[in-house]
C-alpha cells in the first residue's frame, strides 16, 4: 500500500478518535460543571454543621436513590417504558411517603427504620468534614459511569466511628450476595423451562397488577434498608418541619428519576435477559423483596443491597444461559454471563475500595485501628 495512503487512514483513524474523545467530553460538560460547583459548595459550608448537614443531605439523597433505582425500580422502569412516567412516580412517590412516616411516627422521629442505632451510627454528626459532604458527589460521578457501587458503603463507611461496625457491615453484604446468588441460581435452573414455555407472546393484564404489587412491597422494604443511607446526615429524630424537608425532598427527587427513565444506571437493569418482560420483572422482584424481607429482621445492622441484588441478577443470568439447549449457544451464554457477574462484582469492589479510603482519610480513630491490626499481623 503507498505511504500516502497510509498517511491518510492513519490520519483519518486519528480524527475519528479524537473526535470521539471530545465528544465525550463535551457531552459531559454539563454534568462536570454541576459536580463542580456543588463541591465549591461542600467546601464553603463544611464548617457550618447546620447548613452541611442539609447540604450533605441534599447530595446523598439524589446519589444514593439514582444509584440505587436499579435495584428496586430498575426493572419496574424497564417494563414499563410504555407508561407514562408521572404515574409510576406518584405510585412509587407515595408508597415512600407511607413508609418513611411510618418509621418516623414509630421509632420517634427516626427514618431509618432503626438502621443508624447499630454501634458506629447512633450519634448524630455535630460537625462535617468536606470529604464527608463530597462523598455524595463521587457517588454521583460512579453512577453516571454506570457503575453499581453501594451506596451503603461509600456514605455510611464515612462516618462510621469504629471498624468493627464496617466489618459487620461488610460481612452482612457478603452473606446477602452469595444467598441471592445461590438462590436465584437454583429458583431459575428449576422454573426455566415453564418460564420459556409459559412466558410467550403477550401477557395477561392481571401480570401487570401482580407486577404493581410485588415492585410496590420490594420498594417499601428496600427503603426500610437504605433510608439509613440518605438520614446519615440528619439528626436521629427529625421534628416535624426536618421530616416534612426530608419527604418533599426525596419525592421531588424519584420524579425526577422518573422523567430521566433511570438515568445512565438504568443501563446495568437493561443488558440482562429479558427484564422488559412483566412476568420476568415480577419474578425478580418477587425473590428480591424475600431476600430484603429476611434481612431487614435478621438484625439492624445496615448491609449493602448493591451486593444482594447484583448476587440475584448474577445467578439469574448464569442459570439462564445454563439452560440453553444447543451446546453452542450455551457455551457462549455462559462465558457472557460470567463476565457479566465479574464486571458487576469489581465495580461493586471499587466502590467498597473507595469507602474504605474515605473512611480512613476522614476518621483518626479508625485510621490508628488499622495501622494497629497492620502492626499485630506484621509482628
Amino acid at each position: 500500500m503507498p505511504s500516502s495512503l497510509n498517511d491518510n487512514l492513519r490520519t483519518k483513524k486519528l480524527t475519528k478518535n479524537s473526535y470521539g474523545f471530545f465528544e465525550i467530553v463535551h457531552r459531559e460538560k454539563f454534568f462536570a460543571l454541576i459536580v463542580l460547583a456543588l463541591g465549591l459548595l461542600c467546601l464553603l459550608v463544611y464548617p457550618y454543621p447546620q447548613i452541611a448537614m442539609w447540604v450533605g443531605f441534599g447530595l446523598a439523597g439524589y446519589a444514593a436513590i439514582a444509584n440505587d433505582s436499579i435495584q428496586t425500580i430498575g426493572t419496574f422502569i424497564a417494563s414499563n417504558k410504555h407508561r407514562k412516567w408521572y404515574y409510576l412516580w406518584l405510585f412509587m412517590g407515595l408508597i415512600f411517603l407511607v413508609t418513611v412516616y411510618y418509621s418516623w411516627t414509630t421509632f420517634d422521629g427516626d427514618v431509618s427504620n432503626q438502621r443508624l442505632t447499630s454501634k458506629g451510627f447512633e450519634q448524630a454528626p455535630t460537625e462535617f468534614t468536606f470529604l464527608q459532604l463530597a462523598a455524595p458527589l463521587i457517588l454521583l460521578i460512579i453512577t453516571r459511569m454506570r457503575m453499581p457501587v453501594s451506596t451503603t458503603f461509600l456514605l455510611l463507611n464515612a462516618f462510621s466511628t469504629k471498624t468493627s461496625t464496617i466489618i459487620h457491615i461488610l460481612d452482612k453484604s457478603l452473606s446477602g450476595y452469595f444467598l441471592a446468588f445461590f438462590l436465584a441460581l437454583a429458583v431459575w435452573l428449576l422454573v426455566s423451562k415453564f418460564v420459556n414455555k409459559f412466558f410467550k407472546g403477550k401477557p395477561h393484564q392481571m401480570w401487570v397488577v401482580f407486577q404493581w404489587i410485588t415492585s410496590g412491597l420490594l420498594w417499601s422494604v428496600w427503603l426500610q434498608q437504605d433510608a439509613a443511607n440518605i438520614a446519615i446526615y440528619l439528626p436521629r429524630s427529625l421534628s416535624m418541619w426536618q421530616f416534612v424537608g426530608f419527604a418533599s425532598y426525596i419525592f421531588l427527587g424519584l420524579g425526577l428519576l422518573f422523567y430521566l427513565k433511570g438515568d445512565k444506571i438504568q443501563g446495568i437493569v437493561d443488558e440482562k435477559s429479558g427484564v422488559t418482560d412483566v412476568r420476568a420483572a415480577t419474578l425478580v422482584d418477587f425473590i428480591y423483596a424475600i431476600l430484603l424481607y429476611y434481612k431487614l429482621f435478621e438484625s439492624t445492622i445496615p448491609m449493602s443491597t448493591t451486593w444482594l441484588f447484583i448476587g440475584l441478577l448474577g445467578g439469574r443470568e448464569l442459570a439462564i444461559s445454563l439452560t440453553r439447549n444447543k451446546y453452542k449457544k450455551r457455551k457462549k451464554a455462559t462465558v457472557k454471563a460470567f463476565k457479566m457477574i465479574g464486571k458487576d462484582m469489581l465495580y461493586a469492589l471499587i466502590g467498597l475500595i473507595i469507602s474504605m479510603i474515605l473512611a480512613l482519610a476522614i476518621n483518626d480513630e479508625i485510621r490508628r485501628e488499622i495501622m494497629g491490626m497492620l502492626k499485630d499481623f506484621f509482628a
